[in-house]
């Protein structure tokens, strides 16, 4: 009797967990036949009816904020509602284009190139769970003395926000790597992690003087939380998962202390930028504050740089105000040289810049908070591919994970190498 009861529970224990794999899969979010369009913003009028839309519509999905004529805005709109919003497109004259009819077939065709977590087994071909990502640094870890894993701290979900020094000399000048704040940009920690395998194993001399005579710290996804809710729950997923009221989810690169909750963020909790109950509200911005905080002077970081997608751009402080900071010629300078190497790689165009004047204004930002409160003088961002009127978007096709990281390599090598020019290692 106590063997067949053992039996039982045996057989019962993989059921179980198949329901519970069935279960995840069919709570995913879906988008089948949500449409993608493009649309062109040519009055106030217009502008008005758009911003009227975004506050009163669940059924359309804003990428970008309608803000004034001349402006092209990209919106998603849910099956059920395309025959209205044709309506409003013809009762107020705007034209665009539909990018895509069925949202559900680009995130079916990408999902063939995520691959499967197997420990370690991290390549640059595909897309690659979080788990898989922590391995891999691991083992770098293991096989390199120069290589040690970091943590800054816990996630709202308690998953440890993973990251590595890799250091081969004492007292070198630093730079540290933000990815994946924004947890559908996919290409962001799949370039961190090309870019960090480089400076391990590249014979380029010009990449092994960076692994040599400077310091690195990366930290890949530091929205852990929502990079995994991606793979599990909603593709399209940017923020953290933290619940406020009926949503959940605050923006993290509006969430630091930087003119928070000001201009280009909100204080709508279901809000695709919301900014938080206050500067710091979220534990994964918090733990990245007080390791810059901690470790800026102590470790020498002069060059804070974060990964995002899409638009192609290299920005530089600040988003919140036109007021140029003090070395803005110097950051212009960087900027326009490291564009300059980016495309001479595969010919891909960048434009570079402030960030109130290249991309929108914003507050909160990580990168104009490591700039004035972490004092780290050179602080930029890049807006990896797809171009500014991309049709991927945040789905880019996983063979461009190489290109993208040579190119976005050759760009770190002039970055430091022209601050280095300019004295901010001394």
């Amino acid at each position: 009797m106590a063997g067949k009861k053992g039996s039982f529970t045996g057989s019962l224990i993989p059921l179980v967990l198949i329901a519970f794999a069935l279960a995840a899969s069919e709570n995913r979010a879906r988008y089948d036949h949500y449409r993608l369009y493009r649309v062109q913003l040519v009055s106030d009028e217009q502008v008005r009816m758009f911003q009227d839309l975004e506050a009163k519509s669940d059924s359309c999905t804003f990428y970008g904020h309608a803000r004034q004529p001349g402006q092209e805005l990209t919106i998603m709109v849910a099956a059920s509602k395309v025959a209205d919003f044709e309506d409003l497109l013809d009762r107020f004259l705007v034209s665009g284009r539909v990018l895509e009819y069925n949202m559900q077939d680009m995130i079916d065709s990408e999902a063939k190139w995520i691959k499967p977590f197997e420990g370690s087994d991290l390549d640059w071909d595909h897309y690659h769970h979080l788990e898989t990502i922590y391995a891999w640094m691991d083992e770098l870890s293991a096989e390199h003395s120069s290589v040690t894993v970091l943590s800054l701290g816990t996630s709202y979900e308690g998953l440890p926000i993973k990251g590595v020094k890799l250091s081969r000399r004492p007292d070198n000048k630093a730079i540290f790597v933000e990815g994946g704040i924004h947890a559908r940009e996919w290409i962001s920690p799949a370039t961190a992690t090309f870019i960090l395998n480089q400076l391990i194993t590249s014979t380029d001399p010009r990449i092994v003087n960076l692994a040599t005579n400077y310091d690195w710290f990366f930290f890949p996804v530091v929205n852990p939380d929502g990079y995994k809710f991606t793979f599990e729950g909603d593709r399209l997923w940017r923020k953290n998962r933290k619940p406020y009221g009926l949503c959940r989810g605050v923006d993290l690169n509006r969430n630091f202390a930087s003119n928070w909750g000001g201009i280009g963020s909100s204080n709508d909790s279901c809000s695709y930028d919301f900014s938080g109950g206050s500067a710091f509200s979220e534990p994964e911005a918090e733990a990245l504050a007080n390791f810059i905080r901690d470790n800026a002077e102590k470790e020498r970081i002069r060059t804070y740089i974060a990964l995002h997608s899409y638009s192609q751009l290299l920005m530089f402080p600040y988003g919140h105000t036109p007021q140029k900071v003090p070395n803005y010629e110097h950051l212009k300078l960087i900027t326009e040289k490291a564009i300059s190497a980016l495309t001479a790689v595969h010919g891909t165009s960048f434009q570079g810049g402030s960030k109130y004047e290249t991309i929108y204004p914003s507050s909160g930002g990580s990168i104009d908070w490591a700039y004035k409160e972490g004092k780290i003088p050179v602080s930029l961002t890049f807006e990896l591919r797809g171009p500014p009127d991309s049709e991927d978007m945040f789905i880019l096709p996983a063979r461009q994970i190489t290109p993208v990281g040579e190119e976005t390599m050759a760009a770190f090598v002039s970055i430091v190498e022209e601050a280095e020019r300019l004295g901010y290692y001394k």
